[in-house]
């Protein structure tokens, strides 16, 4: 392979052009809620198909990776995850921007997708081949232990009650079972309702939990949205660095994370953005600040979703499996322009191969200067803007947004039924978080627990099947962790306050 000629082919004005406008397309596609990552790019995609393969393919990325970054504005400023992939960040990105740093909060998480971005890119540039192999690996089992360890989360996303972290939890594992069955296609729980034959939506419940309670709590109070304490900063950018040097382990951990959960076909940026919070919230000192506003917690949820775009395309290139539903998109771009994945991709069609991953690093690096003038005016826009005017525009883009995906009234009617079923559950001081966390993992879970039972009653190894592979023994392990963690943390601590009191001084 010739780097250097793909590096040139990469750097051409043309080709930076369109890297540019994919990132600023992509950037406000996924900053508008309901508006994901896949749709930017399914509906930007057909702009492509009378261009050369590389160039395509850089504006693909460009707007895939810009749009996983745009999430982020409104998770920040108005507590609203724009893509799936942003739940995360609403945890700690909203707070911040409520004690008037939300123009912080937004070039941290401006400088964490690039760093993301950039470790993801990297990876498919130098790794693809063997980090593939590791994926192919992965059978029914290994998905339905990974969707066990996801299921820990809700320790870490449950606002310091677990206990309502599992039963939110169960709520969303319920609410995934409406509909047909993922294996067999058996009609459930759809009380005759031919709405729900379709089952819950990830994308219009997601809508639906975040925005609906914010909606009304918004119209509920008299006081303002957001209180701007002091004057707009504007980036903020050396503070924002300093706090990123700080947390570079945390960027290097979080960054790895969604790499290799970007390389699971099917996990995506939501997974990997809620391991990754988990974990850092897990390995920090303070693990109560976090929720509260922490910049650690952006850090960590938005330097893992970007690096889900590089790893995602990993097993895409190498062995035409999508690894996140806007991967599919792109799979199908590449098919429409006669590229053929596979092994062979890097040796028949390698200058195509280089010269697009070549791009996506240029276009991840574009992301800098994009994100930080799109973010320093949307944080002063949605200051400025009265909540008289912003409530019925974030109303509009929500059904507008649940609407779209299917062009279907029905995900309409479900993003209201779920946004209320989410406003009574927060009265009652249960987090969407957990509830979210169930229904993305729901179908993993029951498909792989369903085929490794099929396969293990088959083969008469049923016991082998679930506990006798060394990759889920792996993932098991980590979920024990996982679960005792914080026990065992918690009970290490009140051991040495109790040693350190009864200390004599």
């Amino acid at each position: 392979m010739d780097l250097l000629a793909n590096a040139q082919a990469a750097l051409s004005a043309g080709n930076l052009l369109l890297a540019l406008l994919g990132v600023a397309a992509g950037t406000i596609i996924g900053a508008l809620p309901g508006l994901t990552a896949t749709m930017a790019v399914a509906v930007l995609v057909p702009f492509t198909f009378t261009m050369e393969p590389a160039p395509a393919l850089i504006m693909l990325g460009a707007i895939y990776t810009g749009a996983i970054y745009g999430g982020a504005y409104s998770a920040v400023l108005l507590n609203t995850p724009g893509t799936p992939s942003a739940i995360a960040t609403t945890f700690d990105g909203f707070p911040m921007a409520r004690r008037g740093d939300g123009d912080l909060a937004i070039t941290l998480a401006c400088l964490s997708s690039v760093f993301g971005g950039l470790v993801g890119a990297l990876a498919l540039l130098l790794l693809a081949p063997p980090l593939a192999e590791v994926a192919l690996a992965f059978g029914p089992i290994e998905y339905f232990w990974l969707a066990i360890l996801g299921l820990t989360l809700v320790a870490a996303l449950s606002d310091g009650d677990s206990w309502k972290g599992v039963v939110g939890a169960c709520v969303g594992l319920l609410l995934s079972m409406i509909g047909s069955a993922v294996v067999g296609g058996d009609i459930r729980y759809t009380l005759d309702s031919e709405i729900l034959l379709g089952g819950i939506d990830v994308v219009p419940a997601l809508i639906g939990l975040f925005c609906i309670p914010v909606l009304i709590d918004l119209v509920a109070s008299r006081e303002e949205h957001l209180e701007l304490q002091g004057k707009v900063a504007g980036f903020r950018l050396g503070e924002a660095i300093r706090i990123a040097l700080s947390n570079k382990v945390n960027l290097a951990r979080s960054s790895t994370i969604g790499t290799v959960i970007g390389i699971l076909p099917g996990a995506g940026g939501s997974i990997a953005a809620l391991v990754a919070y988990s974990e850092t919230r897990r390995a920090s000192g303070n693990p109560d600040s976090f929720g509260k506003g922490n910049p650690a917690g952006i850090i960590a949820s938005e330097s893992s979703n970007n690096a889900t775009v590089g790893g995602g395309f990993i097993p895409t290139l190498v062995l035409g499996i999508p690894g996140t539903p806007a991967d599919a998109v792109v799979l199908g771009a590449l098919l429409v322009q006669g590229i053929k994945v596979g092994p062979s991709l890097f040796n028949e069609q390698g200058a195509i191969a280089y010269t697009f991953i070549i791009g996506l690093l240029v276009a991840t690096v574009l992301m800098l200067p994009v994100g930080l003038v799109l973010g320093r005016y949307a944080y002063s826009s949605i200051i400025a803007v009265p909540k008289t005017f912003l409530v019925p525009a974030i109303a509009f883009l929500t059904v507008i947004g649940s609407y779209a995906i299917h062009n279907n009234i029905d995900d309409v009617i479900v993003m209201l039924g779920t946004g209320v079923i989410g406003w009574v559950l927060s009265r009652f001081g249960f987090a969407p978080a957990p509830v979210v966390l169930g229904l993305i993992l729901g179908p993993l879970a029951e498909q792989g627990f369903v085929q490794a039972w099929m396969i293990g009653s088959a083969t008469d190894n049923l016991w082998g099947m679930f506990f006798g592979r060394p990759i889920s023994l792996a993932i098991m392990a980590m979920a024990a962790l996982t679960l005792l963690y914080p026990t065992f943390s918690r009970l290490y601590y009140e051991r040495r306050s109790r040693r350190a009191i009864d200390k004599p001084h």
